[in-house]
């Protein structure tokens, strides 16, 4: 599943590659991926141009012309690739869109991906990013701010996996940010010394940064349908249970923590 890193290197070159291109049509294969019925959703986007492409959270925002904002859910998963003008569209999709250049990029997702086309007005009303929140790469995220988030009883790891504190990180990259800071993911976040906090956020923000520079992971694809650099090798812990830790050589292991399961080393990351 997608996280912040991929999101960004994909808005990006999005963002690049589209930028001031001019929407001529939708193919929909998958109705039930959009937010309004299909004869609505082509006839307003039709004739719009791309302003431009970022994204928020784990969403990929689309300014359109005409105050519109097409809003791009990967769900679990999904290949969002672009063909140019000298390429056919082969291949499975849920939704392509095509331009007036003959350009055109296709939406293949694995499961519960989702296309919203908003107008402005609505923006702010849109239930499922209306409250999504600054992300660790963003500049307004500081060290006071994730001092802030850090103030309940509730455990840590759900403190950075909710999306209304932390925007984009889900369950892959925070096994290692959490081991890398010798906590475990049950501890209070309101437990943590201001060392501990400190030395948290050094860490998440790091490898977040070093998963982007590695172009995200290996087994996402980008805009132009090459896979990241980001493997299994570059893992700590994540996903490595019954083999030693790298720091003390105890064994992994795989616990429950809430909906969600974690990878920690049960001597560095005591609770």
């Amino acid at each position: 599943m997608a996280e912040l890193p991929e999101l960004v290197v994909l808005s990006r070159q999005m963002n690049d590659e589209l930028k001031f291109k001019e929407i001529k049509s939708v193919d929909v294969i998958q109705e039930k991926c959009l937010n309004i019925d299909v004869d609505s959703f082509k006839e307003r986007i039709a004739g719009k141009t791309i302003k431009k492409v970022y994204n928020k959270g784990k969403w990929i925002f689309f300014e359109l012309t005409d105050s519109y904002h097409l809003l791009l859910n990967l769900g679990m998963g999904a290949d969002i690739i672009y063909h140019n003008f000298d390429e056919c569209s082969a291949g499975e999709y849920q939704c392509r869109f095509n331009f007036t250049d003959n350009s055109r990029f296709t939406c293949k997702f694995w499961w519960f991906g989702h296309v919203d086309l908003v107008s402005r007005n609505e923006l702010s009303d849109h239930k499922p990013t209306k409250d999504i929140a600054i992300s660790p790469l963003d500049p307004d995220f500081t060290l006071d701010y994730f001092k802030k988030i850090c103030n309940g009883r509730a455990m840590i790891k759900n403190i950075i996996l909710n999306q209304k504190k932390v925007g984009g990180i889900g369950n892959v990259y925070i096994h290692d940010i959490l081991f890398k800071a010798k906590l475990h993911p049950k501890k209070p976040a309101n437990s943590l010394e201001s060392s501990q906090i400190d030395n948290l956020f050094q860490i998440m923000v790091e490898n977040l940064k070093y998963a982007l520079d590695k172009k995200g992971l290996a087994y996402e694809k980008d805009f132009y349908g090459k896979n990241g650099e980001f493997s299994k090798d570059y893992f700590l812990v994540a996903y490595k249970e019954g083999e030693k830790c790298p720091d003390c050589g105890k064994i992994i292991e795989k616990i429950k923590t809430g909906s969600t399961s974690s990878y920690i080393c049960p001597e560095c990351q005591k609770l």
